[in-house]
């Protein structure tokens, strides 16, 4: 699955999630009248959500990190390019490799539609 894909999906959701959060305020709050009541539960609203946001969209626990190097020989077809590795993703993590495997731009698209087959998203 695409990682804007899931952050997009968590964020509906963390929105969906918000509106009985608001609602509740709102009920709370309405002898100060409407527009007041309103005002003051988007104040609450965005100090509660702004953090919520922050993590889905900038979390590294969302997407797949990849290690790029540049003149480095590729694992499977030999070639001297720009090199990948897939470091870290769900059901993936070769942080601690001793001998990482680096892969041409070609060669690496392979290895991604292995790793789908094999159930590791990224």
């Amino acid at each position: 699955m695409d990682v804007n894909f899931k952050r997009y999906g968590l964020y509906l959701i963390r929105w969906q999630l918000s509106t009985p959060i608001l609602a509740g305020v709102l009920y709370l709050l309405a002898g100060l009248g409407a527009l007041t009541a309103t005002i003051i539960a988007n104040l609450i609203g965005g100090l509660i959500f702004f953090w919520v946001d922050r993590f889905i969209f900038t979390s590294q626990a969302l997407a797949a990190q990849w290690e790029v190097r540049e003149e480095v020989r590729c694992v499977d077809c030999g070639t001297v390019a720009r090199g990948y590795r897939l470091v870290r993703a769900k059901n993936y993590d070769k942080t601690d490799d001793p001998a990482p495997e680096f892969r041409c731009e070609a060669c690496s698209k392979k290895k991604s539609e292995e790793l789908k087959r094999r159930g590791v998203q990224h």
